[in-house]
C-alpha cells in the first residue's frame, strides 16, 4: 500500500519532523488525521515519527524480543537514511519463533546481555549505533551515528570506546564509523554524501564549516577549506521555501565569488547514483590539482 503523503514525507527527512517542518506542506488538520488514522506517530509535543517505531516495540513486548539495529534508531526518534521495511528485533539464540513472526519481522537471534539494553526491550543508545555499524551499508551507518551524536543520546568519546570493544571481526567497520561520525550534519542526506566523499584520496568534506563572506557567515552543507571545494545538497524536501531558495542563492553566489569550487548533489543521485557522485568529487579533486584555490571572497 502507498504511504500517506505526510508519512512519505517523514520518510524523506528521515523518519521523525518536528510540527513547524510539517506545516510548511500540511494543515494542523491534515496532521491530526493522519496521526488518528495511523499513518504517523505523535511521539512528543510537536514532533512527529514513522508509526513503523512503534510497531517494532509492540511486536518486541508481544514476542519478548527486543529492538535492534534500525528500528532501534527510530525508536530513539534519530534520522535514518532508509526506514527498516520490517521491524528489525532479536529474540535469544534457541527460541523458536512462528513462520507468521518471521515473515512480519526481521528477526535475529543472538545473546544481549543486560548492559546491552535500556528497559527491557530495546538496545542502548550506544549498542544500537555499533549494531547499525556491524550490519549496514558504510552510509547508512554513519547516517545513523551522526544523528545519534546529534541527539545527544552517545557521545564520541563514548562511540568509540564502544566501538574498540568489538570483536575482531566487525572492528574495522564499528570503527570506521566512530571515527568519522560528526554532530554537525544536519541530516542523513548530508551524512550519505559525506560518506561517499571519505572514499575521494585527498577530499576531507567537513559538516556546517562557518564562513564569512561579504560581511555575512554562511554555513555550506559539507566543506573542504584546504582545496576551497564546497558540497551542497540540495533535495525538495530541505529547499522548497521562498526563503530558503533565497538563502541558497546568496550562498552559491557568494562562494563562487569567493573562489570557492561549489558542486550541487541532488537527494536521488545520492541514494541510487553514488558511483557518479564520486566520479564528481574525484574531478574535483583533480581539478584542484591543477588550480589551486585562492581564497578571495569579497568583503
Amino acid at each position: 500500500m502507498p504511504l500517506h503523503p505526510i508519512a512519505r514525507t517523514l520518510d524523506a527527512r528521515g523518519g521523525v519532523a518536528s510540527i513547524a517542518e510539517l506545516r510548511r506542506w500540511y494543515s494542523a488538520r491534515e496532521i491530526a488525521r493522519a496521526v488518528a488514522d495511523g499513518h504517523v506517530l505523535r511521539d512528543a509535543p510537536g514532533h512527529y515519527a514513522l508509526a513503523s517505531a512503534d510497531e517494532a516495540l509492540r511486536a518486541a513486548r508481544r514476542m519478548r524480543a527486543v529492538v535492534v539495529t534500525r528500528s532501534a534508531a527510530a525508536f530513539y526518534g534519530w534520522r535514518l537514511k532508509i526506514q527498516p521495511p520490517r521491524p528489525e528485533i532479536a529474540v535469544p539464540r534457541g527460541r523458536k519463533v512462528s513462520a507468521g513472526d518471521r515473515q512480519r519481522h526481521a528477526v535475529s537471534w543472538r545473546a544481549l546481555p543486560p548492559e546491552a539494553l535500556r528497559g527491557a526491550h530495546v538496545t542502548t543508545p550506544v549498542r544500537t549505533v555499533v549494531d547499525c555499524a556491524l550490519v549496514l551499508p558504510f552510509d547508512e551507518a554513519l547516517a545513523v551515528a551522526d544523528s545519534a551524536l546529534r541527539s545527544g543520546s552517545v557521545a564520541s568519546q563514548q562511540l568509540r570506546e564502544a566501538a574498540q570493544d568489538v570483536k575482531r571481526a566487525g572492528r574495522r567497520r564499528a570503527l570506521r564509523v566512530a571515527e568519522h561520525a560528526d554532530h554537525r550534519a544536519e541530516n542523513p542526506f548530508e551524512s550519505v554524501v559525506r560518506a561517499i566523499s571519505l572514499d575521494v584520496a585527498g577530499l576531507r568534506l567537513q559538516p556546517q564549516v562557518a564562513l564569512r563572506s561579504a560581511g555575512r557567515v554562511i554555513h555550506p552543507d559539507l566543506v573542504d577549506t584546504d582545496l576551497g571545494i564546497a558540497v551542497e545538497a540540495d533535495s525538495y524536501e530541505y529547499h522548497t521555501t521562498r526563503q530558503q531558495i533565497d538563502v541558497d542563492c546568496h550562498r552559491y553566489t557568494e562562494l563562487g565569488l569567493g573562489g570557492w569550487l561549489v558542486l550541487r548533489v541532488s537527494y536521488q543521485q545520492a541514494m541510487r547514483r553514488q558511483g557518479w557522485v564520486r566520479s564528481t568529487f574525484e574531478r574535483a579533486v583533480e581539478y584542484r590539482r591543477s588550480t589551486p584555490f585562492r581564497a578571495g571572497a569579497p568583503g
